[in-house]
């Protein structure tokens, strides 16, 4: 073997070895200039809030050519901004410079409330209060509304508020002269028959796999096995109306006979039917069982306007306590986003609306997104994302804006942002984020401002009648003219049983559905005529007539049910009824449009 030929394998390794370094070298300088480039961000930003906070420092001491400056002419600057000439929900009036200017009225365009929004904030900073003044307003303009009262605090809707001095002097700061104590049509709903509202239910069917399997805690795994199991129902037309319809299908599928159905689509294991059934079980013991039922809610009662009365043409609320499902608040959150994907699949388009049809209000938000899966999360976005042309707004309260997904954060164009607490790095993290989704403003220091805000008091932001975000404003919220506090359980059960729909919620009905039929099936049909129950007559007993003779040939019956077109037809029925159980979004059954 020659020299150079030796030589080549060596001088390839260190043309490798070169190239190589030059590789991590490049990597490092790339890794330098990106971290760079992020320190120069976070000084850009700091540089940006200080140049903020200067301006409003020297506000009132350098107005060019003598215009006007000082917090008056920030109040009047910012609202500007929130003078729509349509009908509007008011919050409350611009605080600027540590003074609240009763003229400078911040509020939300009445056609843009379909635009959703979100209420966030530490415990105890008056998000409640908030949310049952936009409430008070709604009803008021005719616009129905559901909301969660998860504390039972929201029950003062229906009583008229109390005056006194702190309350007269609130209102006047914020705008409202013409305070004075109303109560609101509020329809008390409780879930299941173990509280003390008018008891609403819905069925296993209805609420569907998505859903169900969120309320159960399920993985991924476990809910196509779900999905797969209401499949299965669906298309041999078996009605799961209650938690037993449920593990009925489940066991069945599970049988000999089961497995055998279930060949060409797939088959359920016993580990996991295992899984779903003792979660079934948790779930009925937690009183889950006396949800799942008929009569099932009809979402149509929910957007209720008074006609003929002294109050006519105030929208209904419609307040949902939890009842017997206290211990399982998910159940709750889950039932509230059912009754929206039931909204959306029924309702009509609409477009843009002067107002909105429904507003909705999900309070405690992030029990809806903690541990949802993939699928859920999407259907929750195009939920939100397509309800709006329905003439339908929803609004997320939480503690946090993190709590809500970015994909659905993202969809919501009114921001009401009560103070946050910054105890842990992550609470930080979280304000810093929470700055960052605001537009720009020069008049205040927006993570100074959200951790001194006062006890009723909110950032706010919202889209305007062109649908442009309005300038920030530090918004001192208008007390609620109703009852700020609960009427007690013993005034909620009387509204309730004097409700006009306590008759057609009030009883649990019963019929016909998987459980029974796969139970006849097991156990074999009963006899369709049994008479009486009666001996035999004796045969030789006089004035017997003689018995008659067999038919020759098939009845007239069986010959008809023997053509093979009426065989044909029957079989096209049936697959009818299988498939008249269709799902939309979430899983759901779709109900025929009223």
């Amino acid at each position: 073997m020659s020299e150079n030929s030796q030589a080549t394998p060596a001088a390839g390794a260190d043309d490798a070895n070169s190239r190589l370094e030059a590789a991590r070298a490049a990597a490092a300088d790339a890794a330098r200039a990106a971290a760079e480039a992020a320190a120069a961000v976070e000084a850009a930003e700091a540089e940006a809030r200080a140049a903020a906070q200067a301006a409003v420092d020297t506000a009132g001491t350098t107005a060019p050519d003598g215009a006007g400056s000082g917090p008056d002419s920030v109040s009047a600057e910012i609202a500007a901004g929130y003078a729509f000439d349509g009908a509007s929900v008011e919050l409350g009036t611009v605080v600027a410079g540590g003074a609240v200017d009763p003229a400078a009225r911040v509020r939300i365009p009445l056609s843009m409330m379909n635009r959703h929004g979100l209420v966030a904030g530490a415990t105890g900073t008056g998000k409640t209060k908030t949310v049952q003044g936009i409430a008070e307003q709604l009803s008021a303009a005719g616009v129905p509304v559901v909301m969660a009262d998860i504390k039972g605090d929201l029950s003062g809707l229906s009583h008229p508020g109390e005056s006194g001095e702190k309350i007269t002097d609130r209102a006047r700061e914020t705008g409202d002269e013409a305070w004075t104590p109303t109560g609101y049509p509020v329809e008390f709903f409780s879930l299941g028959t173990g509280g003390i509202g008018v008891p609403v239910r819905a069925t296993v069917t209805a609420f569907g796999p998505i859903l169900l399997s969120k309320v159960l805690g399920l993985n991924a795994t476990q809910e196509s096995t779900l999905g797969l199991i209401f499949h299965w129902a669906d298309t041999q037309g078996l009605a799961l109306l209650d938690l037993k319809d449920l593990r009925s299908v489940i066991t069945h599928l599970t049988s000999d006979e089961g497995k055998a159905d279930l060949k060409g689509i797939g088959g359920v294991s016993a580990a996991t039917a295992g899984v779903i059934l003792r979660a079934l079980v948790t779930l009925e013991a937690a009183g889950g069982d006396t949800f799942f039922g008929e009569p099932a809610l009809e979402t149509e009662d929910l957007l209720r306007v008074l006609t003929g009365q002294s109050d006519s043409g105030q929208g209904v609320i419609s307040l949902f306590e939890l009842g017997a499902q206290a211990a399982r608040p998910v159940l709750f959150s889950t039932f509230l986003m059912w009754v929206l994907a039931d909204l959306f699949q029924s309702l009509p388009e609409e477009g843009d609306l002067d107002k909105p049809k429904l507003v909705f209000v999900f309070d405690e938000a992030h029990l809806l997104f903690t541990d949802a899966s993939k699928a859920f999360l999407q259907q929750v976005e195009q939920t939100v994302k397509l309800i709006r042309s329905k003439g339908v707004g929803v609004f997320f309260c939480t503690q946090l804006p993190t709590d809500v997904p970015k994909a659905v954060l993202s969809q919501l164009g009114t921001r009401i942002q009560h103070a946050l607490r910054t105890f842990t790095p992550d609470d930080q993290k979280a304000l810093s984020k929470t700055v960052r989704t605001y537009p720009v403003t020069a008049h205040y220091d927006l993570e100074e401002t959200l951790t001194t805000l006062g006890t009723g008091e909110a950032v706010v932001t919202v889209l305007s009648e062109k649908g442009a975000p309005t300038p920030v404003a530090w918004t001192r919220i208008r007390p609620p003219r109703s009852l700020m506090d609960t009427i007690g359980d013993a005034a909620i059960a009387d509204a309730a049983r004097a409700s006009s729909l306590a008759a057609k919620y009030g009883e649990t009905i019963d019929r016909e559905s998987a459980y029974e039929k796969l139970t006849a099936k097991v156990t074999g049909a009963p006899d369709l005529d049994p008479g009486l129950g009666l001996p035999p007559l004796p045969s030789d007993l006089p004035g017997t007539p003689p018995p008659a003779p067999a038919p020759e040939g098939p009845t007239v019956a069986e010959q008809i049910l023997g053509n093979a077109a009426v065989k044909s037809f029957l079989r096209s029925a049936a697959s009818s009824a299988g498939r008249e159980i269709s799902r939309s979004v979430f899983g759901t059954g779709r109900r025929r449009r009223r």
